[in-house]
């Protein structure tokens, strides 16, 4: 199977007693089923589910085990490089700012983004720095996939010109050094390195760690008025709620006990009225977690009853909240995500850089979904996938930040799984290359994997 740490892939196996009489399934006894996903079975220690088989009512029908195994095919990754000639000028004052955006291709023709190079300044002939891309993510192990490059200036205001685009397959990268006449964009290198993937270190017992965080302030209305982005709507969840079950659902399969902590921000606390914006959802400031995803749902629900939405939107502490437990795990056993779902301008900016360059040095990614229609700007500055974010002269030292508008994931015609399952797709997608980046800087293996499961042996005892 393919697999992707950023989908939800369900599965179901169906068990019967084969009646070898008959070659019509509906003939055979039915003796259950067993519901669970992919991730979940990657996710389990050792890569090894063991699970109850549903089937009449009141009646045991025994486990099942699975196990999962990464083919060998998808530990290569590429080593690249590119410069340009010539390009078009797209700049009134000045020459362009170029880089390159790489679209691998899907099963049903359409194209994900897989790498963004830097943004070279002010040259009509840039060369780009190396970049390495697992085989995967490029091509999905596809050799003769179609994989698109496009040419874009970048722009301040996030309206980059378009130069132009080529197609090109992994094969064809391969054979090495080419030009692509079209647009005089040259293969300077191309080399093929096996390394560990990310599988390797799930499977050798790493906890993925999920904290959530989210936006308490007055700008998101009134949550007893329909009109309220926290609005408590007893047939549907609200945007806040797509949001975090969208990425939830996925996340908790890594996550072994399966307790989360779950905070919020920006809004005025019972009994004093405290302003607080780091508070737990579930009112234990010294034991915030919640039990899975529909713990957490719990607990941002009661919050909305008893908390004053106040303000302002502040992102530093919640960010430092998660970096202080990033910072005592260095080891490679834990990595921590955390979801910040918010609907309006930061008003802590500075501090919120100072935070992320801080934290790009530890174990940890930082996904900021934003809802409603207000403009998030500012928020594309932290993403840093274009310009890499600083404050005062530090770079941070790896991407680690993800943002993205749920309004451009909503679907027109209403299906809110179908949202909630293109929201996760594309922010969890950078999860796996920023885990795997923080590995190789700091040169942690992974652990070994635990032995192949050996079904018991019976041994059948006899008195004589």
């Amino acid at each position: 199977m393919d697999y992707f740490f950023e989908e939800r892939e369900n599965l179901r196996f169906d068990f019967y007693d084969v009646d070898s009489k008959s070659p019509n399934l509906s003939k055979h006894d039915f003796l259950g089923q067993m519901f669970c996903t992919l991730g979940e079975i990657v996710g389990s220690q050792g890569s090894r589910l063991e699970k109850s088989i549903v089937g009449i009512p009141g009646k045991k029908c025994g486990t099942v085990i699975v196990t999962a195994e990464e083919l060998g095919c998808c530990r290569d990754s590429v080593l690249m490089q590119f410069c340009a000639n010539k390009l078009d000028k797209k700049d009134f004052f000045g020459k362009s700012d170029p880089f390159l955006v790489f679209h691998r291709s899907n099963e049903d023709g359409s194209f994900t983004i897989c790498h963004k190079t830097e943004v070279v300044k002010n040259t009509l002939n840039p060369v780009w720095q190396a970049f390495k891309i697992s085989v995967r993510a490029l091509c999905n192990g596809d050799y003769d996939r179609t994989i698109k490059v496009e040419v874009y200036d970048w722009d301040r205001d996030g309206s980059h010109d378009f130069i132009g685009e080529f197609t090109t397959s992994y094969r064809e990268l391969s054979r090495g050094q080419s030009q692509f006449n079209v647009y005089e964009v040259t293969l300077l290198s191309f080399l093929i390195e096996t390394e560990v993937s990310f599988l390797d270190y799930i499977k050798g017992g790493t906890q993925i760690n999920f904290t959530v965080a989210i936006d308490f302030t007055a700008s998101n209305g009134n949550p007893s008025q329909p009109t309220s982005l926290h609005y408590m709507n007893p047939y549907q969840l609200n945007a806040y709620g797509m949001a975090l079950r969208a990425v939830g659902e996925i996340i908790q399969d890594y996550d072994s006990d399966k307790m989360f902590p779950a905070l919020g921000f920006g809004a005025r606390l019972p009994p004093d009225g405290r302003v607080s914006h780091e508070f737990a959802l579930n009112g234990n400031p010294q034991n915030p977690y919640c039990h899975g995803i529909d713990g957490v749902m719990e607990a941002y629900y009661r919050s909305l009853k008893c908390v004053q939405l106040y303000g302002p939107t502040n992102f530093a502490p919640v960010i430092n909240h998660v970096a202080r437990y990033a910072a005592s795990v260095k080891d490679g056993s834990q990595y921590f995500v955390l979801l910040i779902i918010t609907d309006g301008v930061i008003s802590d900016m500075a501090q919120t850089k100072e935070s992320i360059v801080n934290a790009s040095k530890l174990p940890m990614s930082i996904i900021i979904v934003g809802v409603g229609p207000a403009e998030f700007d500012a928020m594309e500055e932290l993403d840093g996938d274009v310009v890499r974010i600083s404050s005062r002269g530090r770079f941070a030292e790896r991407d680690i930040v993800q943002f993205v508008p749920f309004r451009d994931y909503i679907d027109r015609s209403g299906n809110h799984v179908l949202s909630m399952a293109r929201l996760a797709k594309d922010v969890l997608a950078e999860i796996p290359e920023q885990f795997l980046s923080y590995m190789r800087v700091r040169g942690i293996k992974p652990s070994p994997a635990p032995p192949p499961y050996t079904p018991p042996i019976h041994v059948l005892q006899t008195q004589i």
